[in-house]
């Protein structure tokens, strides 16, 4: 198995980001090794010395993806025994030309905490670990968006990362056999439905994570979780809900959706 460096002055994350998308276009397996806040030469000369000894017991140059601000460290990380990519450089140079603006190089600038979009960050994650599951129904007029899905088909880990990654006020509220028995949308829901948005999820996949949480129980069994998607999937169309199956993707991917579909504004930046 090949290994895979990526390496930084701040987080690693663009380098991560870059490589990993870079490496899924082709079917290899390889041992990924992330290494952050490679600040000084010392520590560089350290992290080539890893990587000239994995490709001497390797027997094969390692691949190296790497940002790095400081152009001293980028040599450093160059001249080992890797097939190195410089992300920053390789697209920096190009906008340089285009906007005829040299760039003005920080550490941690990618990466560090902007005030503004921090705050929305910490008060979106408050906001959805205080709605979540439907705990507290008080305050959905603060939501961007509620998720909302059968028990176990994503709602708390999307709204998680709604608000992490976007600054978005996201709350959940599972929707249970009564509702689905009901045919109606809960009473709590009904003023934001233009809030609403459903998660479904393949019966076979939904049993499976409930028999991990309760194993051999009617709520895990594969019988009532065909009734449950296939009744939660009936209440999305006669109230005109956008849903989404969440079976095949990452929440990464239904979070990007949810956003596509709905034209929520990210707080990222």
């Amino acid at each position: 198995m090949r290994t895979a460096f990526y390496i930084s002055d701040g987080t690693a994350i663009t380098s991560e980001v870059f490589g990993h998308a870079t490496l899924s276009l082709f079917p290899v397996e390889f041992n990924h090794k992330t290494i952050p806040f490679v600040e000084t030469e010392k520590k560089a000369n350290e992290i080539k010395a890893l990587i000239n000894a994995t490709a001497h017991r390797e027997g094969e140059k390692p691949l190296v993806f790497f940002t790095f601000v400081n152009h001293n460290l980028s040599e450093i990380i160059r001249s080992s025994n890797a097939v190195t990519y410089d992300f920053l450089t390789t697209f920096s140079e190009k906008i340089e030309q285009e906007l005829k603006v040299a760039p003005v190089p920080k550490i941690h600038r990618t990466h560090s905490m902007h005030e503004k979009s921090y705050d929305f960050r910490i008060d979106a994650v408050n906001y959805a670990l205080t709605n979540d599951d439907g705990a507290n129904i008080n305050n959905y007029a603060e939501a961007d968006i509620i998720l909302v899905g059968v028990s176990r088909s994503g709602k708390t880990p999307t709204s998680l990362y709604l608000a992490l990654q976007y600054g978005i006020k996201a709350a959940n509220y599972p929707i249970t056999e009564e509702d689905l028995d009901s045919g109606k949308l809960p009473q709590c829901l009904i003023a934001y439905k233009d809030k609403l948005f459903g998660l479904t999820i393949d019966p076979v996949r939904l049993a499976d994570i409930r028999q991990r949480r309760m194993a051999n129980s009617k709520y895990a069994s594969l019988k009532q979780c065909r009734i449950e998607v296939r009744e939660v999937e009936m209440l999305y169309k006669k109230h005109k809900l956008a849903y989404l199956n969440s079976t095949h993707h990452s929440v990464e991917e239904i979070s990007a959706k949810i956003i596509s579909d709905t034209n929520l504004e990210r707080r990222k930046y």
